[in-house]
């Protein structure tokens, strides 16, 4: 069998070899973390080498991480109204999140539904801070959820500018970082984040571990989401998953020192990815890459590579009128390629797109749209075998088109 490409790092990253060294030796660790013994405390000084290596690399303080066990889990801890701070123990009154996050921000945590609002975004897929800030106005202690990237299109919030907003109004900001963090600059207190959410296994860890920080001691969690022991200084009950933490710390570091060369590796290929996309076929369209564009059927002009809303370097999300997303991906997988038809959480049950109906694309547009995600690892082969399997693609579409016109 050929080799295949694998063009699906937003799912999941494979892991870093720095990880895997890291999981290997913890797993040759007998102890609890929680154990006072010589076994127990050399468990705990990986977890907490761990939560240094995690904090530095979005600049908080290791004190303020709080290990759990996925980006889900951790989104599910923050997003509850019984926050308290320093100035307020009251609890937040409502949540305001984007119509564009992941399914487990839109869930709502902890707040009812009743309680929680969907902000809009604009067409090229961010935040309308207008209506945020109309919204939050009245509004006393409000929660704001917004990611930092969206996981489908790659187009980055204006988190900054939110946060600004939020804090005026008194309220809390909860950034979900984990498509973002180590392929662009994460740095908490730069940003305004109160709150933000990683996943390890996003930046090339092993799956099972996440992590919620916050940006100062006296946010506090009065009601655990998972109560029992005093682990984690009991904000999150449960012994220690030490291997994934070890193998989540690892990875953090690797990514701290490298992300502005491996940025600059998946910027360069994304480029080549899209150009060729275009010049195979000019009716395609790719989300996020040109400000205010008609997204209806048809439309695919005025897409140029390089122009439009700020990505992430590693992300396109692209379709083409008549291409069906479950037919594309199987496509190219059958050429040895793995993509997405979007967030790999929905995979298994194809429908189109949220983000797609948030920023007012078409119907026929959201059942065709497919993501490719790139890697540190990818190659410019990678990159080429993609676009062979896409000229096929194209190729077999216009024949099928050609076919029905006939």
């Amino acid at each position: 069998m050929s080799q295949r490409s694998y063009l699906d790092w937003n799912a999941t990253a494979p892991m870093r070899e720095e990880a895997k060294s890291a999981f290997a030796g913890a797993l040759a660790v007998a102890g609890n973390p929680s154990s006072v013994h010589a076994e127990g405390r050399a468990a705990r000084r990986l977890v907490e080498t761990a939560r240094e290596q995690v904090a530095a690399l979005v600049g908080a303080q290791p004190g303020d991480v709080v290990f759990t066990s996925s980006g889900t889990e951790a989104n599910m801890l923050a997003l509850t109204p019984a926050i308290q701070t320093a100035g307020e123990r009251q609890p937040r009154s409502r949540l305001f999140l984007s119509a564009i996050e992941h399914a487990s921000v839109r869930a709502g945590g902890r707040f009812a539904p009743e309680a929680t609002e969907e902000l809009p975004v604009g067409p090229d897929g961010r935040l309308d801070l207008g209506a945020l800030a109309a919204a939050i106005a009245k509004t006393p202690r409000p929660l704001v959820s917004l990611m930092l990237a969206n996981n489908e299109t790659g187009v980055v919030q204006p988190v900054v500018e939110a946060a600004a907003i939020v804090h005026a109004a008194g309220g809390l900001l909860h950034v979900d970082a984990v498509q973002a963090v180590g392929r662009i600059a994460c740095d908490m207190g730069a940003l305004g984040a109160d709150l933000l959410t990683l996943s390890a296994h996003k930046i090339g860890a092993a799956k099972g571990a996440g992590g919620l920080i916050r940006a100062r001691e006296d946010i506090h969690f009065p009601e655990p989401l998972i109560r029992g022991g005093g682990q984690e200084r009991g904000r999150r009950a449960g012994t220690e998953n030490v291997a994934g933490i070890a193998a989540f710390g690892a990875a953090a570091a690797a990514a701290r020192s490298s992300r502005h060369a491996e940025a600059a590796h998946m910027a360069a290929l994304r480029d080549r990815l899209e150009a060729g996309l275009q010049t195979i076929s000019p009716r395609v369209v790719i989300f996020g890459n040109a400000h205010g564009v008609d997204h209806g059927a048809g439309h695919g002009a005025g897409h140029g590579v390089g122009r439009g809303v700020e990505r992430l370097p590693n992300t396109t999300l692209f379709a083409l009128e008549g291409m069906k997303a479950e037919t594309a991906v199987i496509s190219f997988d059958l050429e040895g390629v793995a993509v997405s038809s979007g967030a790999a959480c929905s995979s298994g049950k194809v429908q189109p797109s949220h983000v797609l109906a948030a920023m007012g694309v078409s119907v026929p547009l959201r059942r065709g749209a497919v993501r490719v995600s790139l890697g540190w690892s990818t190659t410019l082969a990678d990159i080429e075998k993609f676009l062979g399997a896409w000229r096929k693609l194209v190729s077999a579409l216009s024949k099928e088109q050609r076919g029905i016109a006939a």
